[in-house]
């Protein structure tokens, strides 16, 4: 059979989050391994326990046995094997389905008991351990944590003995623990597989015997297949044995060699001297987080140095994540008020600071010199043992000066300008996708001839940067929020959302399908895949502001907006499903692809990437209800005006109408006598309505006339 997957007994001490991510592989093997075991033997059992329903039960076993190229085990190194194997006892199993009865003793003794005392003493055993081992994990995380918050006064020797009794008898019991732990582990990937085969052998067994050799159904094919299964498991059991011989022989000499280990007193300097000479170190350090504005609190974490940066890694994560950048870094030895053995890495610009903390004086001059090292970039040389040596020879404590950050600005120059050199060169890798990243694109989602802009390229000119520069020399400050006193910025004042984000730009690249809940993952997973195959770590950090008009990265430094989005133009944004600081927006192509294609941008933010997408979504809300508030009053505007125009036309008409009464009126009085002489001797004009009165005749008539004249 193949060979078996085994953890290895030497990084138990070490106690690495690598080593604790192939335990919890090896644990959800056993899990699986315990679940499978458990059904398999409640087949066999319903097999020994119902003698009238044997036909039923026999389907039932061969029905798992073809099952288990289904279970998806971790360490499946062997399935194809253990499945072929497995599908022909399930073939015999089938031909023997109609059998009604076997004889109990023989299955019990041949198929009960090898499954029953797997599943009731090897696995019961596995569990046993697994507590025994959290426990005293769990002790040596609270020795290692008391023994680290001792201070550095004398008169408390006591106290420091018992803590460093503590941590030593801790240590052991963990990693004595941990091996024998270990050990039941590997073995049990051996049990596994006398467990399965061992009960089907006997039960094979059981029915050739009760058929008496004759049976139609057993031939002397199958007698040669169940003796080569039998050769197999006597093989896989004797190599279990040699293993567990020779990992309890490794016990015992790492028992015997890791014993001055386990204390976290620094050892003897004659028989463990500090080395000076490496460019790559890894192990747990305290790092010192910032709670509060003058409150902090500090954090165990396993720190590893990788090219020229450092990284950190939880116990539970896969994987480790940037700290900081150690190329031209300065490191130095500081005095802590509530810790000892500590050091202090400051960037190449002075804008980053990290206190670290080491176990012991020796961990922490040996940390010192590595990041020495790296920041020297020996790592990058040939022979970095003997340059570090020679570099070394000149320095008795490995400890890097803290110079102002005006002198590390002036001698950083040139180093600023190889930096920007070797920038442009990873934006024309970027240009150009390798391989690797375009195997990872999906036709479906992201266009594949499209790069990838791992930086932001401003709109503005150089020459508007020039103006912008001239300007800001004659005194002329800008908005806080980088605008520039247009309409534009006259809209985004006068918005009533404005919130501001801490964001930094990961990279952005066009995508087809822009509508697909799955195309801003998609081109997260890319970019930082990209990111990591060509090692940018480097991140543009900006302030976005998000008004009820638009979305503006600005430059924190300059004030200067860098790129501005319509909000009308964003279709879409979300936060990563498991790091709910990397969030993404989509907006309209501005080359005009007549595919809709679009163009995903990917940040990083101090906040929750949720959060910012909900601003946005709340922006997007806004503008729309301003957009229908503003449509309904200049509709009611338009229902205003043509109002006034109707009351005008209405006005007009009867201007016109007394016009035509008026002129009426005066050519009735201009076709009757010119005048008339009335009863005091005077002349009366008559208008229209009082010839019609005068007509009728009477006193009326006359009345009406002396008063209208």
């Amino acid at each position: 059979m193949p060979g078996i997957e085994k953890l290895p007994l030497e990084e138990t001490l070490e106690d690495s989050p690598q080593t604790r991510s192939l335990l919890g592989v090896f644990e959800e093997d056993t899990a699986v391994m315990s679940n499978y075991c458990t059904r398999l033997y409640q087949a066999m059992h319903r097999i020994y326990d119902a003698q009238n329903e044997l036909s039923a039960a026999t389907h039932l076993t061969s029905k798992l046995l073809k099952e288990y190229d289904k279970q998806r085990f971790p360490l499946g190194g062997d399935d194809e094997v253990m499945s072929s194997t497995l599908q022909q006892f399930a073939k015999v199993i089938d031909e023997l389905s109609s059998c009604h009865a076997v004889l109990s003793t023989q299955l019990a003794d041949a198929m009960m008991f090898p499954i029953t005392q797997f599943k009731e003493r090897d696995l019961k055993e596995i569990l046993t351990l697994k507590e025994v081992f959290q426990i005293s994990s769990d002790d040596h995380d609270t020795a290692i944590n008391r023994y680290s918050r001792l201070s550095k006064r004398k008169d408390n020797d006591k106290m420091r003995a018992e803590a460093v009794e503590d941590v030593y008898t801790s240590r052991k019991k963990q990693h004595q623990t941990m091996m024998h732990y270990f050990c039941s582990l590997n073995m049990l990937q051996y049990k596994k597989k006398t467990a399965l085969l061992e009960p089907l052998l006997g039960y094979m067994q059981a029915q050739i015997n009760f058929f008496k050799m004759g049976s139609e159904n057993l031939s002397q094919q199958w007698e040669d297949f169940l003796a080569t299964i039998g050769t197999s498991v006597q093989n896989v059991r004797r190599e279990m044995e040699e293993e567990v011989g020779h990992m309890q022989q490794t016990i015992e000499q790492m028992e015997k060699s890791c014993d001055p280990l386990y204390a976290p007193c620094d050892p003897d300097p004659l028989h463990s001297p500090v080395c000076r000479n490496l460019t790559q170190r890894q192990g747990y350090l305290y790092v010192r987080n910032k709670t509060g504005l003058v409150s902090t609190s500090w954090e165990r974490q396993y720190f590893f140095t990788q090219g020229g940066n450092l990284m950190q890694q939880g116990r539970a994560e896969v994987a480790g994540g940037l700290v900081t950048d150690l190329d031209n870094a300065s490191v130095m030895a500081v005095d802590s008020d509530d810790r000892r053995f500590c050091f202090q890495i400051t960037s190449f610009d002075g804008k980053k600071v990290v206190t670290l903390q080491a176990e012991s004086r020796k961990d922490c001059k040996e940390w010192i010199a590595t990041i020495n090292n790296i920041s020297r970039r020996i790592y990058l040389s040939e022979n970095t043992e003997e340059v570090a040596a020679r570099i070394n020879q000149l320095a008795i404590e490995a400890v890097t000066p803290s110079p102002s950050f005006q002198q590390r600005h002036d001698s950083m120059r040139p180093a600023s300008k190889s930096r920007v050199g070797r920038t442009g060169s990873i934006s024309s890798v970027g240009s150009e996708p390798s391989p690797a990243l375009s195997a990872l694109s999906l036709d479906a989602l992201v266009a594949p001839e499209t790069p990838i802009q791992f930086d932001i390229i401003s709109p503005v000119s150089e020459e508007n940067a020039r103006h912008g520069k001239t300007a800001a020399q004659a005194g002329r400050r800008s908005n806080p929020f980088g605008e520039s006193g247009d309409k534009t910025s006259e809209d985004s004042e006068d918005s009533i959302l404005h919130q501001l984000f801490i964001v930094r730009f990961l990279g952005s690249m066009e995508v087809k399908n822009a509508e697909s809940a799955d195309v801003i993952p998609e081109t997260m997973r890319q970019i930082l895949a990209a990111r990591a195959i060509h090692n940018i770590f480097r991140m543009t950090e900006s302030h976005l502001l998000v008004t009820c008009d638009c979305l503006k990265l600005i430059d924190p430094q300059t004030q200067v907006t860098r790129l501005t989005f319509p909000l009308s133009s964003v279709l879409q944004s979300s936060s990563h499903q498991d790091n709910k600081r990397l969030f993404g927006f989509i907006m309209h192509s501005a080359s005009g692809h007549a595919d809709g294609r679009a163009v995903c941008y990917i940040l990083e933010s101090n906040d929750d990437g949720e959060k910012i997408c909900d601003s946005i979504g709340l922006a997007k809300q806004i503008a729309l209800h301003s957009a229908l508030d503003r449509k309904a009053v200049e509709k009611r505007k338009e229902q205003d005006k043509a109002k006034e125009k109707q009351q005008e036309e209405l006005s007009k008409q009867r201007q016109i109408e007394m016009d035509l009464e008026e002129q009426s009126r005066l050519i009735a009085a201009s076709s009757r006598p010119a005048n008339s002489a009335g009863a005091d001797g005077h002349f009366v004009v008559l208008s229209n309505s009082q010839s019609e009165d005068s007509d009728a005749g009477g006193e009326e008539g006359k009345k009406k006339c002396e008063s209208d004249a």
